[in-house]
């Protein structure tokens, strides 16, 4: 699910015109398009050299996991079980719930073994975080760079979420789905390892 040092995520040439960002080059942009019309980075070269947990996560790997619930270590189904599915998630600062109940998620669910290996690995997890259980994990848009409409002096905003029901969504590149948790049980919290 992480990138890899043998993988990259191009700037590929783009225009914004009136009704949305789209890459210049249609073949590009027509493979980028998801299902939804939805325009997505572009990602290049090959699994190898070494993991870059530092990293965000690679924006194909990601999709296929959050729209399959796949494991976010493995691609494996993830965990599943009366309480719901497995996610381990990183401790937040914003936190609004302290059930963690409407939590806004880009990280895909796990399974069972990953939930325990993964936080010996990946740094974002070893400085602490929760295990949950959640019955309902909507799919409700994505994370990405956001950019401004022909005529405004606006930045393009690189970490937005933007739902698939808002009129910014044509103008988005998109670079992981986001879900949101729903009917969400704490299991436990881990706190920081060294």
């Amino acid at each position: 699910m992480t990138s890899w040092t043998g993988e990259s995520t191009p700037a590929a040439p783009l225009t914004v015109t009136a009704s949305g960002v789209a890459y210049t080059d249609p073949l590009q942009d027509a493979v980028a398009r998801d299902l939804h019309g939805v325009l997505w980075a572009l990602c290049t070269g090959t699994a190898t050299g070494k993991p870059e947990y530092t990293a965000e996560l690679h924006p194909d790997r990601q999709r296929t996991a959050m729209e399959g619930l796949l494991c976010a270590c493995c691609s494996q189904p993830a965990a599943r079980n009366k309480d719901g599915m497995l996610w381990v998630l990183p401790l937040l600062d914003d936190a609004v719930d302290p059930r963690w109940e409407g939590v806004r998620s880009a990280i895909p669910p796990m399974c069972e073994p990953c939930s325990v290996s993964a936080p010996l690995l990946c740094p974002r997890l070893r400085d602490g975080h929760v295990l949950l259980r959640v019955r309902e994990a909507e799919l409700i848009g994505v994370l990405g760079t956001l950019y401004p409409r022909p005529g405004s002096h606006d930045a393009p905003g690189h970490d937005a979420v933007v739902l698939y029901d808002s009129p910014t969504m044509p103008f988005v590149v998109a670079r992981q789905a986001v879900r949101e948790l729903r009917r969400v049980t704490v299991v436990a919290f881990a706190a920081a390892t060294p």
